[in-house]
């Protein structure tokens, strides 16, 4: 047997071996139970955030678009399954001070619980609970509103972040 051979036999190999264990890339597989169509309640907010949860559902909602367009529903009527979440945590702290007093870079937590309930049933299918993300954020010291500004930036890329973590989460049914 030649090198050459022996070379595209172990590729062949190796790419049965992969396609046996089921691999797939992230948020390619099924949603839980068989489910087709999802509609997205818009999240509770358990925080003092106060306007948090829209921007955390339009980022879900944007991922589920993007990721897989023909999964959502337009109403929870015409759903397989409705997906709920509530917001539990949301948290900021100074990670970076210049000199004693004054902070210089801060961190935002936030946590989320989710559930996919079946429609008219109410069994639930799914739950991911404590689903967590943070990001940092400089402070500036001469200015609040841009301080706030850059938190609510923040804010905005941990949402993405964890709309992803969600979508691929729920379709990782190996």
């Amino acid at each position: 047997m030649s090198k050459r051979s022996a070379t595209i036999g172990l590729i062949v190999l190796c790419t049965v071996l992969v396609a046996a264990c089921g691999y797939r890339f992230a948020g390619q597989g099924g949603f839980p139970q068989g489910v087709k169509h999802i509609f997205i309640e818009v999240f509770d907010n358990r925080t003092s955030k106060t306007g948090i949860e829209r921007i955390v559902t339009n980022q879900v909602i944007f991922e589920f678009t993007r990721q897989r367009q023909s999964s959502l529903a337009g109403s929870a009527a015409q759903a397989d399954a409705v997906l709920k979440g509530a917001i539990t945590m949301i948290r900021t702290r100074t990670i970076a001070r210049v000199g004693t007093e004054l902070a210089s870079q801060r961190e935002v937590t936030m946590t989320v619980d989710l559930k996919l309930v079946q429609q008219g049933g109410g069994k639930i299918l799914w739950t991911a609970n404590g689903v967590s993300e943070r990001q940092t954020y400089d402070v500036v010291q001469e200015s609040q509103v841009a301080t706030d500004q850059l938190e609510t930036n923040a804010i905005a890329v941990l949402s993405e972040r964890m709309s992803e973590r969600i979508f691929n989460r729920l379709t990782n049914d190996f």
